[in-house]
């Protein structure tokens, strides 16, 4: 008999771990899964119990043979923003292209101009159905950027929504400072001003309130040059913030060798990435994280390099990037779909890219993305047969049930 009893144990249940174990999806057929203290604190296979489920718990729960699956982390979004862009949807679909958009003074600054006039409570009022859309289908950590505000104020108000989202609903929330996101209209013509006062003013004010657990920028010819790219990430590193970047999606101008150059834990879109690129990313660990909401809804044709990040041992990561220009997605789920029908990845690894890649993208791996021994009790029940449903079906969420920190989380 165990000397000290566990919280709770989910029994009869498939458990697709995602840890490195050799065996497809760290599959274990019949399992057994323990908590303790809000941590996973026994899993493997039920004939492998210690003692009996009562001995070994203190409450036990029958999973009626669902599988379960690590808590889904979604490791890209811009959650928070005001208005939509519906109307920029219907002009592209009338041949305009996005960049034309962009320069004609819509796109990003649209949003920047709801964003602006919007109040806290406005936008945490809006964030709200999509996120909680997300956690209908078991994400049970987000990434939020700002990038909407561009200004201090601004951005300061888009993260503090992100953080009252975390700490008012069961979910975990990751933020991001993207103040590098697009020049706003009063530093028309001053792009390297703007940038200055990003390094200077911008976040340092973000990084002194405890705002931002990562920096972003965009590095694009609508975006941001590779000078200025550089720039933000030596501010971030001064103020010791991890860095990522939107890179490589429209074109290419080596972001993703920039990012790596500084230890970055993800480069993003990547759909112009080239050899040296991912030569680069394989070197430093950063994580790829494919948007394929974004390449579907721009109706891009220029395929991220999947064959080429796997032959490297990239870990690729997939993300909703919800936003409201070129990926209005409230599931994860049909991200999922996306990258097996779009960009050709496996079943098992476009589960690993909501899994455990999106939690080193966010670097949070040592405690997100697997079912192992010490990890955060975070998972997700499955009314499915075989995990490859889960990338199969869309328009179908057969989520069973979700566990936050050891706790059954409200449907």
């Amino acid at each position: 008999m165990v000397s000290h009893r566990m919280d709770a144990i989910w029994l009869n249940a498939r458990l697709a771990t995602m840890a490195h174990t050799g065996v497809p999806y760290g599959a274990v057929e019949d399992g057994a899964l323990a908590v303790q203290g809000g941590r996973i604190a026994w899993v493997g296979a039920r004939d492998d119990l210690p003692d009996k489920p009562e001995d070994f718990a203190e409450t036990v729960h029958d999973c009626g043979g669902c599988w379960i699956t690590p808590g889904l982390i979604d490791c890209h979004t811009h959650l928070i923003y005001g208005g939509n862009r519906a109307g920029e949807f219907e002009k592209r679909l009338e041949g305009v292209s996005y960049e034309e958009i962009a320069r004609a003074g819509g796109g990003i600054r649209s949003t920047v101009e709801a964003t602006r006039a919007a109040s806290e409570d406005a936008l945490f009022e809006a964030a709200q159905p999509i996120l909680r859309s997300l956690m209908a289908e078991g994400v049970t950590t987000v990434e939020i950027k700002s990038g909407y505000g561009l200004d201090t104020e601004n951005e300061a108000k888009m993260l503090r929504v992100a953080r009252r989202l975390g700490s008012t609903l069961p979910i975990d929330v990751r933020t991001s400072f993207l103040g590098a996101h697009a020049l706003p209209p009063e530093f028309e013509g001053r792009a390297d001003d703007y940038i200055d006062a990003v390094c200077t003013e911008m976040l340092p004010s973000i990084a002194s309130e405890g705002l931002a657990d990562a920096v972003d920028a965009f590095c694009e010819g609508i975006g941001f040059s590779r000078e200025q790219t550089r720039a933000v990430f030596e501010a971030a590193k001064a103020h010791g913030l991890p860095v990522k970047l939107h890179a490589e999606q429209l074109s290419n101008l080596r972001g993703a060798v920039l990012v790596a150059e500084y230890g970055g834990l993800s480069a993003d879109h990547l759909e112009h990435l080239d050899d040296e690129g991912v030569a680069a990313m394989a070197g430093a660990g950063t994580v790829a994280v494919l948007l394929p909401g974004a390449y579907y809804f721009l109706r891009e044709t220029n395929t991220p390099p999947v064959d080429k990040l796997r032959a490297a041992g990239v870990p690729i990561a997939i993300a909703s990037d919800s936003n409201p220009g070129s990926s209005p997605a409230g599931s994860i789920l049909l991200m999922v779909n996306m990258a097996c029908t779009l960009f050709r990845l496996t079943p098992e690894e476009a589960l690993a890219g909501i899994t455990r890649n999106a939690g080193l993208a966010l670097g949070i791996g040592e405690r997100a993305g697997t079912l192992e021994v010490g990890k955060d009790a975070d998972f997700v029940l499955w009314d499915i047969d075989e995990p490859a449903e889960l990338a199969y079906r869309f328009g179908f969420n057969p989520c069973a049930g979700v566990v936050k920190g050891g706790q059954a989380r409200p449907g």
